[in-house]
C-alpha cells in the first residue's frame, strides 16, 4: 500500500509540473500574441505596409527672385517630364530605347542619363527628358503602363521671363554634378531628378534660402512598383522669395540702350547703397542651363569675343582712365601740394626723365586750374600733380572712395580691382622698385590701375553724398533708409576738398568746355555732374604718334579704347550715381556719356527710390522720340579725349 501511495504521489507531482509548464507556455504564447497584435500593432502594420507603400521625397518649390516692386525676375513654371526608376525597370537601357521611339532623345542625352543612373541610388528616379510638349507627354503616358519604372509627371521648374536682361544678375540653376557632390553634404534630396541648385548670380549666392524644405509623399504601389494611388502628401516648405533692390523696368531699358555693345552699367542710390541697375551686356539665356545647355549653344557663348558669360559689372577690371582724376585732385589738395586756383600750363605734353608724357589734346589746353583741368580732362595738369605726389598718397584717397577692394555685394565672383602702391609692387613684380614715371600713369587712371564698374559707381556715390562710405547692396531688406550721413561713416575728407571734385564733375557736364557738354540732359534743369574717361588697351609708339594716331573707328575692334563715364544727379540734391564702360567703344564722351545720360534720365523719370521729387513719368512715345532725337546728335561731340595716357 505504501509502495502504491508513493508511486501515486510521484505521478501526481510530475503531472502538476507538466501541467504547470504547459500553462506557462500557453500564458507566454497568449502574452506574446497580445504584445504583437495590440501593443506593437502600429509598428508591424507599418512594416507590412512597406511591402506596398513607398515613401518619396518631394523637391521643394524654389523661392522667386523679385525686383523692388514685386516684378518676377525668376519664377517656377509647369514642366512636363518623364523619369525612370532603374530598380523597377526590367532592362534600363531597353526602356530608354523604347522611350526614344516616341520622344527626342539624342545620343548625348542618352549618355548623360546613363551616367546619372550610375551615380544615383537605384531606387531613385532618373530624369530622362524635361520640358516635354503636351503631345509628347501624352504619348509617354499612353505607353507607360507597359514599361515598368517609367514615371511621367508634371512638376515645376525654374524659369526666367526676361532672360538676357537679368542673366548675370539672377544667374541660373542647374543639375548637381559629381564635382558639386564632393563639396555638398550627403542628402537624398540632391538625388532627386528635378532638384536644381544655384550655379551663378543671385541663384548661387542665396541658394540655401531660395531652396526651401523638401516634402514627403506616401504612395501605394503594385507588384511592379508602379504607383497606384497617393495616400498622404506633405509638400514641404517653399523657398523664401528674394526681394532685390533692382528696378526691372530700368534694368530692361538699360539693356535695350546698350544694344549690341560689350558693356556694363551700374546705377545706385547714393544714400542707401541700393543698386537699382546691374547690367552686363551682352546677356545670354539662363533657361538654357536649367535642362542642360546644348553643345553648340555653349560653344557659341565661349567663342563670342564680347564674353557674354562674364558679369562685367563685378568681374570686369579696367583702367578707369580719366574718371579717376577727381580722386587725384582731392589727394593733392588734401596733401597741401596745390591750391585749387593755381594754374598749370599745358602745351600738349610734359617731359619727365627721358620720356614725354602726352596730353590727349595735341595742341594742349593752355593754363588750367583744378576745376578746369577736370572739365577739359587735361592730362598734363594731373602729370604735374603726380610729379609732386607719392603714389601711396593717391592710393590712400582711392581706397577711401571704394577702389582697390571688393564690397561684399550679394553676388558671386566680385573682383578687388587694383590700386597700386610701393609695397604692392615690391611683393608682386620682378622690378620691385616703384618708378616716379609710373605715378604719372596712375594719375590719369592708367598703368597698373584697375577698377570694376561697381567700384566706380561706389566712388561716384561717395563723392555725391558728401563723402560718406556708402556700400552697395542688391537685397532690399539690407538697404538703410534715410541719408548717407545717418547710416555710414565719413571717408574723412573735408567739404572743401570734396567740393573740388564735385565742381570739376559739374563743369564736365555744364561748363562751356566740358568733355561731356553735348551729353547733358537738355530738359532736366537740375542736371548731371560727370566725368568722361577713355582708357587705352594698347601702347602708342613715338612713330605712331608722329604719323598720327588712327581714330578708334578705323582700328580693329579689339584695339579700340574702352569708353567710360561716371555721373551723379540731380546736382542740387544727388540721388543716383552711374558708372558705365563700353569695351572697345572709343571715346568716353562720344560713346559712354550719351548712353549714361539716357539711363539717368530714365532713372529720374521712374525714380525707383523716390528721391528726385516725384516728377511724373513721360509717355513711352515721348520717351522714344526723345531718345531717337538724341541718338542722331550723339555722334557730334566737340571735346573728346581720345588715346591719352
Amino acid at each position: 500500500m505504501d509502495i502504491k501511495g508513493e508511486r501515486y504521489r510521484k505521478l501526481s507531482r510530475r503531472a502538476m509540473i507538466l501541467g504547470g509548464a504547459q500553462a506557462l507556455g500557453l500564458l507566454t504564447l497568449v502574452g506574446r500574441m497580445v504584445h504583437l497584435q495590440i501593443i506593437d500593432a502600429d509598428q508591424y502594420k507599418l512594416l507590412a505596409e512597406e511591402n506596398r507603400v513607398n515613401l518619396r521625397l518631394i523637391s521643394p518649390l524654389r523661392g522667386r527672385i523679385l525686383d523692388r516692386h514685386g516684378k518676377e525676375i525668376a519664377n517656377n513654371q509647369l514642366n512636363y517630364r518623364v523619369s525612370v526608376i532603374p530598380e523597377q525597370a526590367r532592362d534600363f537601357k531597353a526602356t530608354l530605347a523604347q522611350l526614344s521611339d516616341i520622344i527626342p532623345l539624342p545620343p548625348q542625352k542618352l549618355e548623360a542619363v546613363l551616367r546619372q543612373a550610375e551615380r544615383s541610388r537605384r531606387f531613385l528616379p532618373v530624369t530622362v527628358s524635361d520640358n516635354l510638349t503636351w503631345e509628347e507627354f501624352a504619348r509617354v503616358n499612353s505607353i507607360a503602363p507597359e514599361l515598368p519604372g517609367v514615371q511621367p509627371d508634371a512638376g515645376r521648374s525654374r524659369f526666367y521671363p526676361y532672360p538676357a536682361d537679368f542673366a548675370h544678375l539672377s544667374g541660373y540653376v542647374g543639375q548637381i554634378t559629381d564635382e558639386d557632390l564632393k563639396k555638398l553634404p550627403d542628402d537624398p534630396l540632391y538625388m532627386l531628378p528635378e532638384f536644381r541648385i544655384g550655379k551663378r548670380g543671385l541663384e548661387h549666392f542665396h541658394d540655401k534660402s531660395l531652396r526651401g524644405v523638401p516634402g514627403l509623399r506616401r504612395v501605394e504601389v503594385n507588384a511592379l512598383g508602379r504607383e497606384v494611388r497617393e495616400l498622404t502628401r506633405d509638400d514641404g516648405t517653399p523657398g523664401q522669395d528674394l526681394v532685390t533692390t533692382i528696378d526691372a523696368d530700368l534694368q530692361r531699358f538699360t539693356m535695350q540702350r546698350l544694344a549690341d555693345q560689350s558693356a556694363a552699367v551700374v546705377v545706385m542710390n547714393v544714400h542707401s547703397g541700393e543698386v537699382v541697375t546691374l547690367a552686363s551686356a551682352p546677356g545670354f539665356d539662363p533657361n538654357d542651363f536649367n535642362f542642360g545647355i546644348k553643345t553648340d549653344v555653349w560653344k557659341a557663348l565661349l567663342k563670342d569675343e564680347r564674353t557674354p558669360l562674364m558679369n562685367k559689372t563685378v568681374q570686369g577690371q579696367y583702367p578707369p582712365g580719366s574718371t579717376f582724376k577727381p580722386i587725384v585732385a582731392m589727394a593733392a589738395l588734401e596733401a597741401g601740394l596745390i591750391h585749387p586756383d593755381d594754374t598749370v600750363f599745358c602745351g600738349g605734353g610734359m617731359r619727365f626723365g627721358s620720356r614725354t608724357f602726352h596730353c590727349w589734346k595735341r595742341g594742349g589746353h593752355g593754363s588750367v586750374n583744378m576745376v578746369s583741368a577736370q572739365e577739359q580732362s587735361c592730362d598734363v595738369y594731373f602729370y604735374e600733380l603726380a610729379r609732386r605726389m607719392d603714389v601711396d598718397t593717391i592710393a590712400d584717397m582711392a581706397n577711401r572712395f571704394g577702389l582697390g577692394h571688393s564690397h561684399g555685394i550679394e553676388i558671386d565672383h566680385e573682383k578687388d580691382g587694383l590700386v597700386p602702391t610701393r609695397a604692392w609692387k615690391k611683393t608682386r613684380k620682378r622690378d620691385r622698385k616703384w618708378h616716379d614715371g609710373e605715378t604719372l600713369s596712375v594719375s590719369i587712371g592708367q598703368g597698373y590701375m584697375l577698377a570694376t564698374p561697381l567700384q566706380l559707381a561706389v566712388m561716384t556715390s561717395r563723392i555725391a553724398n558728401g563723402g560718406y562710405a556708402v556700400t552697395p547692396t542688391l537685397v532690399k531688406s539690407k538697404a538703410k533708409p534715410g541719408r548717407a550721413a545717418d547710416n555710414f561713416p565719413s571717408v574723412g575728407v573735408t567739404p572743401e576738398v570734396l567740393k573740388v571734385a564735385q565742381d570739376g564733375m559739374t563743369a564736365v557736364m555744364e561748363g562751356g568746355s566740358g568733355t561731356a557738354g553735348k551729353a547733358r540732359i537738355r530738359d532736366w534743369p537740375r542736371g548731371l555732374a560727370g566725368k568722361t574717361g577713355t582708357s587705352q588697351v594698347r601702347a602708342i609708339t613715338a612713330a605712331q604718334r608722329a604719323g598720327g594716331v588712327p581714330k578708334n573707328e578705323s582700328r580693329p575692334w579689339q584695339e579700340r579704347d574702352h569708353a567710360l563715364f561716371i555721373a551723379y544727379g540731380p546736382i542740387d540734391n544727388p540721388a543716383y550715381a552711374i558708372a558705365i564702360i563700353v569695351e572697345h567703344g572709343g571715346g568716353g564722351s562720344a560713346v559712354a556719356a550719351p548712353i549714361a545720360r539716357d539711363i539717368m534720365r530714365e532713372a529720374f523719370i521712374r525714380d525707383p527710390c523716390g528721391l528726385t521729387g516725384g516728377r511724373p513719368m513721360m509717355a513711352e512715345s515721348a520717351l522714344r522720340e526723345y531718345h531717337l532725337d538724341h541718338h542722331v546728335h550723339d555722334h557730334d561731340h566737340g571735346h573728346e579725349e581720345d588715346g591719352h595716357g
